[in-house]
């Protein structure tokens, strides 16, 4: 029993002795991580100071903050787990990172998917930050492309926030990708009215809209018969911005609607034809209950010569 008991008295000593050898390597290393966390952020505003004067792309500017801020991390963990534990070698930790790096990628294959999917919109940069975009069911603009979502800002002024992958395998319509963007606004006129007439009326209308772009010009088509009017359309070109865009389009009713006023041009309602008949002139039922009843007298006057 004493022997027990001094076998693990002795094994107690030496474990409090190794600790006490690996504490100031701990030590050293967690210094290390809150060194690496300083360093990180004075990094990123460096990059970030350096890439605003050297790169003009906003999402390349982003994508080399983010990079530098990660790889600073990285080299700080690295150089922690050196310190804290001296006997391993180089070799021993790229063994170990290339084993942890197998399991990692299966638990986490949904963060790297996200992080490749964010570097190549970064690199192709099919929209920048400050575009307004269009993927799935959301619209708004772009606020910020990070390494693992993408985060938008509705016209309402709701945060979406969406994970790369599906930013990256989603369609994307872009709304601010060119200087210009097109309207067609629907409009219908009375039958009677002139159609050349009308169409120079309505296409001197949108060219009095102050912000109209004049190139390309404004386009009225004749687009069908409808049930109550000859239906057109004014197709104009303004800034793609969605605020231009809403307001140039209240100003183009508001000058379409005028113009029509003072040609004298109607927009009609839609139009319904109901036909009424006198219910007691024309009876349905009379011509069936008139049948009846002489079909029901040649059945009697037939049964009477019978018995006769």
């Amino acid at each position: 029993m004493n022997a027990l008991i001094r076998e693990v008295q002795g094994r107690l000593v030496n474990l409090v002795g190794q600790a006490v050898s690996v504490l100031p390597g701990l030590v050293f290393a967690l210094l290390i991580l809150l060194g690496t966390r300083i360093a990180a952020s004075w990094v990123r505003k460096g990059v970030r100071k350096a890439a605003t004067k050297t790169v003009k792309s906003l999402s390349l500017q982003s994508l080399l903050v983010q990079t530098s801020y990660v790889t600073t991390w990285v080299l700080g963990i690295l150089f922690a787990c050196i310190v804290a534990f001296p006997d391993l070698g180089l070799g021993d930790l790229v063994a170990l990172l290339g084993l942890g790096s197998v399991a990692i990628g299966f638990a986490f294959q949904d963060i790297f998917k996200n992080f490749l999917a964010g570097i190549l919109l970064l690199l192709q940069e099919p929209f920048s930050i400050g575009d307004q975009i269009i993927v799935s069911d959301f619209e708004g603009t772009v606020e910020e492309i990070a390494l693992r979502s993408t985060q938008i800002r509705t016209y309402q002024g709701e945060l979406v926030v969406m994970p790369n992958s599906i930013v990256f395998t989603s369609p994307i319509q872009v709304m601010t990708g060119k200087p210009q963007r097109r309207t067609d606004l629907a409009i219908g006129v009375d039958y009677n009215t002139p159609l050349p007439m009308a169409i120079e009326t309505l296409s001197a209308a949108a060219n009095s809209v102050a912000e109209v772009n004049p190139n390309p010009s404004v386009e009225v088509d004749v687009t069908g018969f409808g049930d109550s009017a000859i239906d057109l359309v004014v197709r104009y070109w303004t800034h793609p911005e969605q605020k231009s865009v809403r307001r140039i389009k209240t100003q183009m009713m508001l000058a379409l609607k005028q113009a029509c006023d003072d040609a004298n041009i109607n927009i009609p309602y839609p139009i319904r034809t109901v036909y009424h008949f006198d219910q007691e002139k024309y009876s349905d039922a009379e011509p069936i209950e008139n049948s009846m009843a002489q079909a029901s007298t040649d059945n009697i006057n037939h049964q009477a010569e019978s018995l006769g």
